[in-house]
């Protein structure tokens, strides 16, 4: 009996310790004060968070240091992609790049959501379709693919083409907020408001996360429950329960985004392949493995490697031989991933990046993922003490810009918080940046502009080594001496019109922020929050 009430009384103490440690795993481990406890202030801590919970089509890329720029000849001398060693951190990309159908989810949701037959709506469903006529060309036969390519199921699975950095950019905030819309509804945190026809479902993260009374038009029943707390809730059944969802808890997902220049080149170059040679030196010449653009494998010796322009005017090579299938966009996919997967980083289209483009990178200015086009900003906030929501009001019109094309553009969405630079009071006492918009930075020293007509005064009041007017069209010679702005923007990699020269993931073209081609698309990336490996431990711990 002895020996049996031995492992007995183990067995509970074991289970009593574990208990006490369960129940204390929610206080801080500094003070002892509870987490998530209406008894103690309920001070909010997130549960765990999964940092290797890949988002939905995307990629991990682990980050690191490698050589970013050209350095074999530059035939163009152009001299723009001079190496430079560059540091950057582990994030999340598309594995191809946005295609036809999933722009077109986002075509029909801004259709659904602000309809263009309400006058204050009209041009909103315009500015997010991509620019069809980019097909026509003088003395090309091209008009079925102005009729056919964007929507025709045919090439659903194709790039999606004609859309400017402005709408690309536009559709990664989209994205943000579709991902957490769904993440919301799965969770039984909010109704599925896709089954309600009379409320507007536009939803937006930042309003959810700031003040979530000013979504769906106020409609508060829309919010199910919230995070459960351990005090027992008062109402009905069917009213709110719980607490609101906030950043802490660690639910919503990060906002996607354009990937950066440094992000876009490290990516496609994938120098997780023959580090030695590639990673030090900077020599990978194509996003795949090898120094030629044909599989030299006895199996598929003589394929095509990428969709590109092989010679003047052969696109696609000689028919059933060393074919790369199609004369103009193909099918995402259809040629081998590079060493990360990312799918078509050299050839089928060019990709927006995110950087304002200039010729040349700074290399001593931040060498930790190097990016051009800080504008800092701050939430708007009104007397009240709430943030300013565009649009909020039933009078209130859509502010919209008429691009240089002459295309009209809303500013931003109704419905999302407005923004403004960050004031010079919040940047006085900063030693890491002294400027709310860090476009120019580095730039605008006297010797180098081309102003040369204007005074010192005149010319202080601007940025002096790189402003193009806005309207490039206006003859005057003197001043526009350069297209490069700040809305000027960088595309990488080569397309299906390029000549293999482009395929070298350094290279780096811009046009104005504005335009469309019908060779460039782009794909979305986002950050990894917290390690790319969980598992990894503090070394020599034991010590």
């Amino acid at each position: 009996m002895k020996n049996l009430l031995t492992p007995t009384i183990l067995v509970l103490s074991l289970l009593i310790i574990s208990s006490c440690i369960r129940s204390t795993s929610g206080n801080s481990s500094l003070t002892g004060i509870p987490f998530n406890n209406d008894r103690f202030g309920n001070y909010i801590k997130g549960t765990e968070f999964k940092t290797n919970e890949i988002p939905l089509g995307m990629v991990a890329i682990e980050g690191g240091t490698f050589t970013m720029g050209q350095v074999q000849d530059d035939v163009m001398f152009d001299w723009n992609t001079t190496p430079k060693k560059i540091h950057v951190r582990s994030f999340y990309m598309d594995e191809t790049e946005v295609t036809n159908s999933e722009y077109f989810l986002y075509i029909q949701y801004i259709k659904d959501v602000f309809p263009p037959s309400e006058e204050k709506y009209k041009h909103i469903y315009n500015s997010v379709l991509p620019d069809t006529l980019v097909w026509r060309k003088s003395l090309g036969n091209t008009d079925l693919l102005s009729e056919s390519y964007l929507r025709h199921p045919a090439y659903s699975d194709y790039p999606v083409v004609g859309v400017s950095w402005l709408q690309a950019n536009q559709y990664c905030k989209w994205r943000t907020d579709a991902v957490n819309l769904k993440k919301l509804i799965d969770k039984g945190y909010i109704s599925n408001i896709f089954q309600n026809d009379t409320l507007r479902n536009f939803f937006d993260t930042e309003v959810f996360l700031a003040d979530s009374d000013q979504l769906f038009e106020g409609d508060t029943t829309v919010y199910k429950r919230g995070i459960r707390t351990r005090r027992k809730a008062k109402g009905t059944r069917d009213s709110f329960q719980g607490r609101k969802i906030t950043q802490a808890d660690g639910i919503l997902h990060q906002r996607f985004r354009l990937p950066t220049e440094a992000e876009w080149e490290f990516a496609a170059k994938a120098n997780i392949e023959n580090r030695e040679y590639n990673m030090i030196r900077g020599r990978k010449k194509y996003a795949w493995n090898g120094k030629y653009s044909i599989e030299t494998k006895k199996r598929f010796k003589g394929d095509q490697l990428a969709n590109f322009k092989q010679g003047k005017g052969n696109y696609t090579g000689i028919s059933g031989w060393s074919s790369d299938g199609s004369d103009i966009p193909i099918r995402v996919k259809s040629y081998p991933p590079n060493a990360f997967g990312l799918y078509d980083m050299s050839g089928n289209v060019s990709e927006w990046v995110a950087d304002v483009y200039r010729p040349n990178i700074d290399n001593e200015a931040n060498d930790f993922n190097y990016f051009r086009g800080n504008i800092y900003t701050q939430k708007m906030i009104n007397k009240e003490g709430k943030v300013v929501i565009a649009g909020s009001s039933d009078q209130a019109q859509v502010e919209y810009d008429t691009l240089p094309n002459g295309r009209i553009n809303p500013k931003q969405f109704p419905g999302s918080i407005k923004y403004k630079p960050v004031s010079t009071k919040d940047i006085g006492i900063r030693s890491n940046f002294y400027v709310a918009d860090n476009s120019d930075i580095g730039d605008g020293d006297l010797d180098s502009s081309r102003f040369y007509d204007d005074d010192e005064d005149q010319f202080a009041s601007r940025p002096a080594m790189y402003n193009s007017p806005e309207q490039n069209r206006i003859p005057d010679d003197k001043k526009r001496t350069t297209l490069i702005s700040n809305k000027t923007r960088v595309y990488k990699g080569g397309a299906w019109s390029d000549r293999e020269y482009w395929l070298d993931p350094a290279q780096r073209r811009y046009l104005p922020q504005f335009m469309a081609r019908n060779d460039i698309g782009f794909r979305c990336a986002t950050d990894i929050l917290g390690n790319i490996d969980e598992r990894r431990t503090a070394r020599n711990s034991s010590r």
